[in-house]
C-alpha cells in the first residue's frame, strides 16, 4: 500500500495483520533489513535478546535502590542523574565502550542532599562524538552500571534512531504488582540512540491503588515530598530502570505532571510540580532561566529537535481564542521560529506535548486544536490562532522536513497535513505507555489531514530512524510487535 510519497507494508500473524515489515517470515513474524551488515544485524539481534530477558527479569525484581538516568547529550557532554538511597557522595566513572578506542575512565562525583530528595546531576565532559561509552555511578556498596551514545559531530551524517511516547501512571494503571511496566521491556528491545518522555511522566493528581498495583501511587500530590514520591515511584520501576540506564531520555512535562489540564501561571501547584520534575530529570536549565524546560537538540546534520513547554506560559483553557492567548508565550515563541527556520539540519522534529490536530479536554480543548470531537473547527475554542501563525511562518520560510512528535491522546496515529496547495507535513502521536485506553476521533479538517495510520486500546510507543534521504516511522506495540510502517523521503 502506497499512501502520499511514503509506504506501508502488511504482514499476516496468528491474530491478524502485523503492520510494519518489509520482510514477512512464514508462520506470521515479521523483520525489516536495515543497511548495516549481517554480522551487525545478528549482534543487534542478540544483544537485543540479552536485554529483553535482563529485563524481564528486572521486572520481578525488587526495587533499586540507586536510581539512574541520562540525558542532554551532545556531541561533547551529558548529564548522568542519579537518587541515591542516602545523603552523601555519589560518583560516577566513565570511559568508551570496549571497541571504541582505549581510554583512561574520567570521575566525577556530587553531594547528594535531602532538600533535593538525594538527587544528583553529574556533568560528562570530554566526549568523543558518535561514541558509546559505559558509566558506573556508585555511593558506597550500591553500584550501578549503564551505557550511552554521544550524538554524531555536527557535520555528520550518521543516521539516527529514536523512540518517543508519553502517559505513564494513571488511575488504574500504575505499577502492576509483578510485571512492573512492561512496555519498557518492549522500548529496551529496540536499542533507540535516544528517548523521548512526552509528557505525563506521572500523575501526580490520580490515586492508583489495588491488590494487582505496586504499593506507593495511593494519593494525590499537593506537596514537594509527595511530587517527588510519584517520580520515584515510577522510576524505581525495574523495567524502567534497565531501559533508563541504556539510553539517554529527553523528558518533557504536561498537565499531569502537576493536575489535570492546567495553565502554568494560573496554577497554584505549578511551581512544585516543575521543581519535582526538574530534580528528577536530567534537565540543567541555564542560570538565567532557571525554571526553562524548552530546549533544543542537535544530532548531526541529520535531525535537529526542538522540545516546546506546552505548560508554563499558557493562557487558561477558557479563554477565547484570539491574538493574546497563548502556549507558548512570547520568548517561546520567537525561539521556536527562529530556530526551525534557522536549522540546517536535513529533518525538524517539533515535540509537542499536546497534539496540533487531535482534540483533547473536556468541556473546553486543552490541546492546540479548535476543532470539536467531529472535527470541525469552534470558533474561540483552543489554541489555533498561535498554531496556524506559527505554522504559516514555517511555510514562508519554506521548512521542508517537518515532523511534529507528541502524546497525550492515548492512542497512536499518523498523520499528513496539507494546509496549503504546496507545502505539507507530518505529525506522529504515541502513547500510552501505561494509562487508560484511549480511541482514534475526528481530526481537525482545517489543517486538511491525511490519516496514514491510528491504533487504540493498546500501550504502544513510536520508533523513529532518520538518515539524509529518509525517515521511517513505526509504531510498536506493548509486545513489541510493528504495528505500522511508513517511510517518508525528504525534500531538498
Amino acid at each position: 500500500m502506497r499512501v502520499g510519497r511514503g509506504h506501508a507494508r502488511v504482514c499476516t500473524g496468528r491474530h491478524g495483520p502485523i503492520l510494519g515489515a518489509t520482510r514477512c517470515r512464514p508462520g506470521g513474524g515479521a523483520t525489516r533489513l536495515g543497511r548495516s551488515s549481517g554480522t551487525a544485524r545478528v549482534s543487534a539481534l542478540v544483544a537485543g535478546a540479552l536485554l529483553a530477558l535482563a529485563t524481564a527479569g528486572a521486572a520481578r525484581a525488587a526495587d533499586p535502590a540507586l536510581l539512574v538516568s541520562l540525558g542532554e547529550v551532545t556531541d561533547a557532554s551529558a548529564i548522568l542523574w542519579a537518587r541515591a538511597p542516602a545523603p552523601g557522595r555519589v560518583a560516577a566513572r566513565y570511559a568508551p565502550s570496549a571497541g571504541e578506542g582505549s581510554a583512561e575512565p574520567q570521575l566525577t562525583e556530587a553531594e547528594a542532599e535531602p532538600a533535593r530528595d538525594q538527587t544528583v546531576k553529574l556533568r560528562l565532559a570530554s566526549l568523543r562524538a558518535g561514541t558509546r561509552y559505559r558509566y558506573t555511578v556508585s555511593q558506597g556498596t550500591d553500584v550501578v552500571e549503564g551505557e550511552f551514545v554521544s550524538a554524531p559531530a555536527p557535520g555528520s551524517a550518521a543516521p539516527v534512531r529514536l523512540s518517543w511516547s508519553g502517559d505513564l501512571g494513571s488511575r488504574s494503571h500504575c505499577r502492576h504488582v509483578t510485571a512492573g511496566y512492561p512496555i519498557f521491556r518492549a522500548l529496551a528491545q529496540h536499542r533507540p540512540d535516544f528517548f523521548l518522555f512526552v509528557g505525563d511522566t506521572i500523575y501526580a493528581d490520580q490515586i492508583c491503588a489495588g491488590p494487582d498495583r505496586k504499593p506507593g501511587a495511593d494519593f494525590r500530590a499537593s506537596t514537594l515530598p509527595e511530587f517527588w514520591a510519584k517520580h520515584r515511584y515510577n522510576r524505581a520501576d525495574p523495567g524502567v530502570q534497565a531501559f533508563f540506564r541504556q539510553t539517554a531520555v529527553y523528558a518533557i512535562w504536561d498537565d499531569h505532571d502537576v493536575r489535570n489540564d492546567f495553565a502554568g501561571p494560573s496554577e497554584p501547584l505549578m511551581p512544585v510540580g516543575r521543581q519535582a520534575f526538574l530534580d528528577y530529570f536530567p534537565i540543567v536549565p541555564p542560570a538565567e532561566e532557571p525554571g526553562r524546560l524548552y530546549r533544543r537538540i542537535r544530532w548531526g546534520s541529520v535531525l535537529e529537535v526542538f522540545i516546546l513547554d506546552t505548560r508554563q506560559y499558557r493562557s487558561r483553557n477558557t479563554d477565547l481564542d484570539g491574538p493574546n492567548k497563548t502556549m507558548l508565550g512570547a520568548e517561546q515563541k520567537r525561539w521556536l521560529l527562529a530556530g526551525v527556520t534557522g536549522s540546517t539540519a536535513t529533518w525538524k522534529v517539533v515535540v509537542t506535548s499536546v497534539p496540533l490536530s487531535i482534540p483533547t479536554g473536556r468541556p473546553v480543548r486543552d490541546s492546540w486544536t479548535n476543532a470539536n470531537f467531529f472535527g470541525f473547527p469552534e470558533p474561540g475554542a483552543g489554541f489555533a490562532l498561535e498554531r496556524d501563525a506559527v505554522l504559516e511562518a514555517f511555510r514562508r520560510a519554506g521548512v521542508r522536513n517537518l515532523v511534529f512528535l507528541t502524546a497525550d491522546a492515548h492512542h497512536a496515529e499518523i498523520l499528513r497535513h496539507q494546509p496549503s496547495e504546496t507545502w505539507t507535513f507530518h505529525e506522529f502521536a504515541a502513547g500510552p505507555l501505561a494509562a487508560f485506553h484511549g480511541l482514534s476521533r475526528p481530526v481537525d479538517q482545517g489543517l486538511n489531514p491525511q490519516t496514514l495510520f491510528a491504533l487504540g486500546g493498546i500501550e504502544n510507543f513510536g520508533m523513529v530512524e532518520a538518515d539524509a534521504d529518509d525517515l521511517t516511522v513505526r509504531i510498536i506495540d506493548v509486545n513489541g510487535t510493528v504495528r505500522f510502517l511508513h517511510t517518508i523521503r525528504s525534500s531538498r
